[in-house]
């Protein structure tokens, strides 16, 4: 199943930009290295795109955003359980406002 999300904040740049267009393939089989969907461990409310580093002995995944001085990602917050992960992003498309 595929779903699409809009790319909100800076976090990902240079990779993504706000009011970019991501497709999503639902699924918790992550790689190292492609971008993640995944739910805020701390605000499930929260949906967020990062990319995924490496994966944890029970699962989870560590996940960092592109731009570290903009990123709310696992250094602030610790890994993200497989639970909070919500899918693996396929495709990017540009609103064309860049």
């Amino acid at each position: 199943m595929f779903s699409r999300i809009a790319v909100v904040g800076n976090s990902m740049e240079p990779a993504l930009h706000s009011g970019d267009w991501l497709v999503f393939r639902r699924t918790r089989r992550l790689r190292p290295g492609c971008l993640a969907v995944v739910r805020h461990p701390n605000r499930p409310d929260l949906v967020l795109v990062k990319r995924a580093v490496r994966s944890l002995p029970d699962g989870s995944w560590w996940v960092l955003g592109d731009n570290p001085t903009e990123s709310d990602d696992s250094r602030a917050f610790g890994p993200v359980s497989p639970e909070e992960i919500l899918g693996r992003v396929v495709l990017r498309y540009r609103s064309g406002e860049h």
